[in-house]
């Protein structure tokens, strides 16, 4: 009390006045933390509140807003998340020039509290900072999965994937054209296509044990997101349900984790280094022999096949639920994908080797990608060194979003944006163009998705069985379908159920 009234005495200030002093210097500070910024940085949207930023502003669904944004502000502009910058690339220009032509530059990953949690802060592929530890891993994991199959021609996983879609058919056609919720079944023919790469087995339907794995993905998946706001204010951790989201990621993660490592000592102990039978198998060798990674460790493979279960698992499933909920909704595209397999494959298992006379149905699924992709902002990137974007300095390791679904609603590119039309991915002659700007599903450059191809076959594949072998209804009296959508890292539909007629 003595120290402060000296205070006081020595400045001239009555107790008001340095009540009023406290405050300013205050505000000063907190105005210093949170308006300077590096010159020449992207705008600022309006919107912006202290300590909270744009948070506030971006409601459920902020690709949408990003999108709004856009046509005030450009295509790059700046949010503020908590105390960091964050630069939005909107429109395929910027966004094509920031992931292939300069893809180096956005290479790398930003830190994230509760995804590095989970990930082992880049023990794996999809999280890891640029690098050459990156790019040695990340060479080594598509070499393994083009070796197990993710390639079109000899030995190929399509027969896997056409097993499973046999099994799958099977199950949908016990329900005898009554209503359920094809999540189930489509989440399991997925995962059993990347199980079998990953672990060399499969699952039954209903399984016990894969029942509590697919549970823990998606409370995984949905409890990261829930848990950005940690990510942004990790102190936050420490304060009782506010870190329900982080202890949830962590304690569905550890399962997933568990999973594995009895996946991995499994293997350990028949583990034929001559005849590698799966992704875990190859890794283990790899671990012993670091002939391709340097420092490889079992904990990088336990990361390695973490991010093969929630990449492969969630993203296909949710395209399919996608493809399912517009056929519903667009009837007459679902009849002339149907008359389109019927007049090309009868009764046979539809092949990769029919997709070049399939060209309606592959458009219809790129369709599909378009309107509803899953990932709509990627996974955020981060630059690797300072670089200029559309006149725009932005400083190295700064958090970049790439606003992929407003390459995909682009007017400029997509005429009436928002209608389904597979007729936008056929020429004149009625054949797939498979390059079209503006269009990046799986987004690009160094950090294009791994599995890119082997979601593609999926999906082809997939697809093509369920309409061949059904038709696909609401049920009477159901609720109207919404394409709104629930963004969690993945944009999935609301829940709905489907009748599936036999053909």
């Amino acid at each position: 009390m003595a120290e402060s009234l000296l205070f006081v005495e020595i400045f001239g200030l009555t107790r008001l006045n340095f009540q009023t002093f406290l405050v300013l210097c205050l505000a000063f500070g907190l105005s210093f933390l949170f308006l300077t910024r590096p010159r020449n940085l992207p705008p600022y949207p309006t919107g912006w509140w202290p300590v909270f930023g744009h948070l506030l502003a971006l409601g459920r669904a902020p690709h949408l807003k990003f999108t709004e944004w856009r046509r005030q502000y450009g295509d790059v502009f700046t949010v503020r998340f908590g105390l960091n910058d964050v630069v939005v690339l909107n429109g395929y220009t910027v966004v094509k020039d920031a992931l292939v032509s300069r893809s180096e530059l956005f290479a790398s990953r930003p830190p994230s509290y509760v995804f590095d949690v989970i990930t082992g802060i880049g023990k794996g592929v999809v999280t890891a900072r640029w690098g050459q530890g990156f790019k040695q891993k990340k060479k080594f994991s598509v070499s393994v999965l083009k070796t197990l199959g993710m390639k079109v021609g000899k030995n190929s996983i399509e027969d896997k994937i056409q097993e499973e879609a046999m099994c799958m058919c099977e199950k949908i056609a016990e329900y005898r054209g009554k209503q359920f919720d094809v999540e189930e079944e489509l989440r399991t023919t997925v995962a059993n296509v990347i199980c079998s790469m990953t672990f060399g087995n499969r699952f039954d339907y209903g399984d016990e044990k894969f029942r509590e794995l697919s549970e823990a993905v998606v409370v995984t998946l949905f409890s990261i997101t829930s848990g950005q706001l940690i990510s942004i204010f990790p102190f936050l951790r420490f304060f009782p349900y506010v870190n329900k989201p982080c202890y949830d990621a962590i304690k569905y993660n550890g399962k997933i984790l568990k999973f594995i490592r009895e996946e991995i000592s499994r293997h350990r102990r028949d583990l034929d280094r001559e005849n590698p039978r799966d992704f875990l198998d190859f890794g283990l060798i790899e671990v012993d022999r670091n002939d391709k990674v340097d420092n490889l460790t079992e904990d990088n493979v336990v990361h390695f096949a973490q991010e093969l279960i929630f990449g492969g698992i969630d993203t296909s499933a949710n395209t399919l639920r996608w493809g399912l909920l517009y056929m519903i909704l667009y009837p007459d595209v679902q009849e002339k994908v149907q008359l389109e397999l019927d007049a090309v494959i009868g009764g046979t298992l539809p092949t990769l080797s029919h997709r070049s006379q399939l060209p309606y149905t592959e458009a219809t699924v790129m369709e599909v990608q378009r309107l509803r992709a899953v990932i709509p902002l990627g996974i955020p990137h981060a630059t690797t060194q300072q670089v200029q974007v559309a006149g725009f300095d932005i400083p190295a390791g700064t958090q970049v979003l790439m606003n992929l679904h407003s390459l995909h609603l682009d007017p400029v590119y997509w005429p009436d944006p928002d209608r389904f039309d597979p007729g936008r991915f056929l020429d004149a002659k009625g054949r797939v163009i498979s390059k079209l700007d503006s269009f990046m599903p799986f987004s690009g450059g160094r950090r294009v998705c791994p599995g890119e191809q082997l979601g593609k076959m999926e999906l082809f594949l997939l697809f093509s069985s369920l309409l061949q072998n059904f038709t696909f209804k609401l049920p009477e009296g159901a609720p109207p379908l919404s394409t709104e959508g629930i963004l969690a890292i993945t944009l999935t539909p609301h829940a709905f159920e489907l009748c599936a007629i036999p053909r």
